[in-house]
């Protein structure tokens, strides 16, 4: 349906103004999402402590359900299960910290090196045109989960901003997150 919702009784629904305009806006419903957003999913003691961290929890599930890349001796890569876009990683230490500078100096050059392999993994599986990388430490700064420090690696393809998000306000993934780990998976050198 385009623009304005219709209700069973055939009422249009045109929003809290209720000018009689519909937005203009059409709706792609991704009622998954609302257990992140409303928090639903999180652990009763949330997430400051390893037993209720996804973090901390993903590396000792089954790979189809973690959604594990790889993994190394201080950090693995794992897929973000909300991304930004198809293929967005996460390289994050085992142990349970918040900050950058409580890595102690191999969790530090392996996240390093890691961050490295996975942008080649993922060029080499999509032609990635570039990537944003980042840490948002602490909460304030953006962290969604602040108490388990994660590199954010964030694949980039001219024109990914396009028309779907500005204007469809809409993000399109192409492929399953369980075919995307599999991709990088099998490509992640050993």
């Amino acid at each position: 349906m385009t623009g304005a919702e219709r209700h069973l009784d055939g009422d249009t629904d045109h929003g809290p103004a209720d000018d009689g305009l519909a937005d203009g806006l059409d709706r792609l419903w991704t009622p998954h999402r609302m257990t992140y957003i409303s928090g639903e999913d999180r652990p009763e003691g949330g997430y400051e402590k390893p037993a209720g961290c996804p973090f901390c929890l993903a590396p000792g599930l089954p790979p189809e359900r973690s959604l594990v890349v790889a993994r190394g001796a201080h950090v693995f890569a794992v897929l973000n299960l909300y991304p930004y876009n198809p293929g967005h990683l996460l390289v994050c230490p085992y142990r349970h910290v918040a900050d950058y500078t409580e890595l102690d100096q191999a969790e530090t050059v392996e996240l390093a090196a890691f961050t490295q392999t996975a942008m080649r993994v993922v060029r080499q599986v999509s032609s990635a045109h570039g990537f944003n990388l980042g840490m948002n430490q602490g909460g304030v700064a953006g962290a969604g989960i602040a108490a388990h420090l994660h590199q954010h690696v964030v694949p980039r393809w001219g024109g990914d901003i396009n028309f779907m998000p500005v204007i469809g306000r809409t993000k399109v993934l192409p492929q399953l997150l369980s075919d995307t780990r599999e991709l990088l998976a099998r490509a992640w050198p050993s």
